[in-house]
């Protein structure tokens, strides 16, 4: 399976967004600037997160997006499903219906081995990442990393007053 970019984008922003002061916006401009990504394709992204209900957008001079719930609140597939969207990464199309002995009438995508083992995987691959939220990830960085929160803060908000 391959996620597209806008994933991993929209990650590391939402745990950049759960650094800031609740109600304090970062601008998709600055975020685009801190990792030197595309300013137009990275707001797609966050436009998306924003359909979803995972960021706000505000505008104004002091504007831009920060996070609609709590990031204890907002798991990794929540980001992942917004941005790449619900569809199975697996599509069963029934190919053994056509195979010597198939049946016309069989319902593939529930019987075939295959498509239960790949569904499975599935279910098993979007459960973990249900179990991750956008807390955990910047808890952990900032165990990894003290000082990210703060120079993070700085290039994308400014001096904390």
């Amino acid at each position: 399976m391959k996620l597209g970019q806008g994933v991993e984008w929209g990650l590391h922003s939402c745990v950049n967004m759960s650094w800031t002061a609740p109600g304090e916006a970062v601008s998709s401009a600055r975020l685009a600037e801190f990792y030197k990504l595309p300013a137009a394709y990275l707001n797609k992204q966050l436009q998306a997160l924003v359909r979803a209900g995972i960021l706000t957008s505000v505008s104004g001079p002091r504007g831009g997006f920060s996070l609609a719930r709590r990031p204890d609140r907002i798991s990794v597939l929540d980001v992942v499903l917004a941005i790449e969207g619900n569809d199975h990464a697996f599509r069963c199309e029934g190919i053994a219906k056509d195979a010597p002995g198939g049946s016309m009438d069989a319902d593939y995508a529930r019987t075939c081995l295959i498509s239960q083992t790949m569904r499975h995987a599935e279910v098993t691959w979007r459960t973990e990442l249900s179990r991750q939220s956008i807390a955990g990830i910047a808890q952990s960085i900032e165990r990894r990393f003290p000082a990210a929160r703060e120079s993070t803060l700085l290039q994308l908000v400014g001096p904390r007053t």
